[in-house]
């Protein structure tokens, strides 16, 4: 029986699993953290589309197949993590990626009072566009994907491994920018179509150890032959990564594993992924395999006030440079998209107390083997 697998926005269904308290990870925990891998790269400093900065989406990029293979970048990543349980334990799968989005500007030949219906209007495409306090440019935006894999017991997958397919088709849109009421220029989006597959398995290690391998890869076509990586981007699996949730069962620390199951912890080899712990701490239910290395229970630092695309998140440094940029250059970046408006607008509107907040924070130390600090 094939895995079940949807592509779409999964909150309603994960409601009823992560969405509960006690035996279960509410995901206002897990996201925050997963968001952060998610958006690694989306803006660069210094928060504006400059020649120094191009290199974007640095981490958990999967490329096309053909094109990894011949340019030697990954096209695949490998999850292995342990599960304590049983025949009935129950696993479920979702693995989440950025799919980027190509966006030109357009200045109409001639302005409009209204949208033409069926039709695109004449346009020429220019690098940036001015309509009224607003700077539009040409930009890489990301719409966010989810493939959610159903609830399979490990009885089922230690029988046969269980693929799923997920595709999502090309597409371009158009979006018309309006000065009052009057249609002054457009913006045209255009994402190239992805094709990918997930396999989930699961193998015997001892008495109740189960050992769970997840594979997600790139299978979109890659017939132009280019070896240009911006040109493969577009067909990418961007930021990859994924969440495992585990019911009647509980996941083992691949960081610091009991003594008993180190050697079994030792044995797994992922690729491209570093799975560890999230939730609460002491919470053995959910699992995010990341691209990154990072601790067990990671945590959103409590003093950062919001997302700033960047791994390192040295938040005061990151915020006094968006306070410096000139005038012209905060209009470049509102230009870019919601997310970077929202950026700047949290930037300036910082408190004073709010800014010295981010100076510095000394955290409990804590010695490995619960030993005192």
């Amino acid at each position: 029986m094939p895995l079940p697998c949807c592509v779409a926005a999964v909150a309603r269904r994960l409601a009823d699993r992560w969405g509960r308290t006690g035996d279960a990870v509410n995901r206002t925990v897990v996201d925050p953290i997963a968001n952060a891998i998610l958006y690694e790269g989306y803006l660069l400093y210094p928060y504006r589309p400059s020649v120094k900065n191009r290199q974007r989406w640095t981490f958990g990029g999967l490329y096309p197949e053909a094109f990894g293979r011949a340019q030697g970048d990954a096209s695949a990543s490998q999850t292995e993590c342990l599960v304590c349980g049983g025949s009935d334990t129950t696993v479920e799968v979702i693995a989440r990626f950025l799919h980027l989005t190509d966006r030109t500007v357009g200045e109409l030949d001639r302005p409009l009072a209204e949208w033409p219906e069926a039709t695109e209007p004449s346009f020429r495409s220019v690098e940036t566009l001015r309509v009224g306090d607003t700077v539009l440019q040409v930009w890489q935006e990301a719409e966010e994907r989810e493939v959610y894999c159903g609830r399979t017991r490990l009885a089922d997958l230690l029988e046969r491994p269980l693929p799923a397919r997920f595709a999502f088709p090309s597409r371009r849109w158009l979006e018309p920018v309006r000065k009052a009421n009057t249609i002054m220029g457009v913006l045209v989006r255009e994402q190239h179509g992805i094709e990918g597959t997930l396999e989930l398995r699961a193998a015997p290690v001892a008495e109740r150890l189960f050992k769970l391998t997840l594979c997600i890869a790139n299978r979109t076509p890659w017939e132009d032959g280019t070896h240009d990586r911006d040109h493969a981007l577009q067909r990418a699996l961007v930021s990859t990564h994924a969440l495992l949730g585990v019911e009647g069962g509980d996941f083992v620390s691949l960081v610091d594993p009991p003594d008993a199951w180190r050697d079994a912890a030792a044995g797994c080899r992922s690729v491209g992924a570093w799975p560890v712990l999230v939730g609460a701490e002491g919470q053995m239910d959910t699992l995010l395999s990341a691209p990154i290395i990072l601790c067990d229970y990671p945590q959103v630092a409590p003093e950062s006030p919001g997302d700033l695309f960047d791994g390192t998140e040295i938040d005061e440094i990151l915020t006094l440079r968006i306070l410096t940029l000139t005038e012209e250059e905060k209009q470049q970046m509102a230009g870019m998209d919601e997310r970077v408006r929202a950026l700047l607008v949290r930037s300036e509107r910082m408190g004073r107390e709010q800014l010295l907040g981010l100076h510095g924070t000394m955290r409990r130390l804590r010695v490995p083997g619960g030993g005192s600090p």
